[in-house]
């Protein structure tokens, strides 16, 4: 499906989507620009539902090219594109990322367990953090009302806003991960819609700050005030590791190598979808996949060194046929 007069009228690739990929496509879109002879992509950081509400809009010289996101593409989404025209997507894994709970490094260095984090953010917790109490609204104001191994300071955590891919993966794999270690509340699973208001529900009274996309500001209020805790993707601590630390999680510190061996429990693969109906109509889209791929190559690729912990060698084989071919999205 080619759009009339595109090349006329958009000689640049247009990236949208995931605050948690917007660095390392960055660095992508620079080396291509440089290297290509095509013009550097444009790419704005919306988080990974926006980019993908964006993605989905329809097919045509307004609409977005490619899409970031730091969670895989919904079914529901998928619906949405299809309904829009945007029926052939092509799907490419780059690599994983860790989501850490970092403070900056003049406050204390922590070592939280999913349980406490779910205790401190939850909107709804079992009264006295017992299995088996009762639901109450989340009583805790400082740390160490949490645990008294934790900080005497008030629980204040920056973290992403719901549109945000990187909110969607911490829901799921720390604050459910935490909510499960609960009996009485795992055992709620079989009634989904409840069973993930309560997991997945992060408490509204302002202990919890959504802080927008911006994972560099989020970065900068860390260092303003020492007591305070971010919540967002491993490079963003590797990039900071002179003015901010990472909590261990359930004894895991956040490392390169504990990501990599899915040691640390709080991590999730990383993504970027390619309108297929846009490729060969909007220059340089093919060749900027290409550009990605040595990228994220396991081997030798340049992201490892800015924090992207790569693909196995074979997912990279099997995601380099995918990408090269630009294979149709199976869900």
């Amino acid at each position: 499906m080619a759009i009339a007069g595109a090349a006329q009228a958009r000689d640049q690739i247009n990236i949208v989507g995931s605050s948690t990929v917007y660095p390392f496509a960055t660095v992508v879109a620079e080396q291509f620009g440089r290297g290509s002879g095509f013009k550097t992509p444009k790419i704005e950081s919306t988080g990974s539902g926006g980019g993908l509400k964006l993605f989905c809009t329809g097919v045509g010289v307004n609409t977005a090219d490619v899409t970031n996101a730091s969670r895989r593409i919904k079914k529901s989404e998928v619906e949405t594109c299809a309904k829009n025209g945007v029926k052939d997507i092509v799907e490419v894994q780059l690599g994983y990322d860790g989501i850490v709970v970092a403070n900056s490094k003049q406050g204390p260095k922590v070592k939280l367990t999913l349980r406490q984090i779910f205790l401190a953010l939850g909107k709804q917790i079992p009264e006295g953090g017992k299995d088996g109490g009762k639901l109450i609204a989340n009583p805790y104001k400082k740390w160490n009302e949490v645990d008294s191994s934790l900080p005497n300071a008030p629980i204040v955590v920056l973290g992403p806003p719901p549109t945000s891919g990187t909110r969607d993966a911490f829901n799921e794999l720390a604050m459910e991960g935490g909510c499960k270690t609960f009996k009485s509340l795992a055992a709620m699973s079989g009634d989904k819609k409840t069973y993930r208001a309560v997991c997945r529900g992060i408490r509204e009274d302002g202990a919890y700050v959504e802080a927008g996309e911006n994972d560099n500001l989020i970065v900068q209020k860390l260092v303003a005030n020492p007591t305070s805790f971010g919540v967002f993707g491993y490079s963003f601590l590797d990039q900071n590791a002179d003015k901010i630390q990472g909590a261990t999680i359930n004894t895991v510190t956040p490392t390169f190598e504990n990501i990599s061996a899915q040691k640390y429990p709080v991590s999730r693969p990383l993504y970027f979808y390619v309108k297929k109906a846009h490729v060969g109509t909007i220059p340089g889209i093919k060749e900027y996949i290409g550009e990605f791929l040595k990228g994220m190559n396991p081997k030798n690729g340049y992201l490892a060194d800015r924090g992207l912990i790569p693909l196995s060698d074979q997912e990279f084989a099997k995601m380099t046929a995918q990408a090269t071919g630009l294979a149709n999205l199976s869900m």
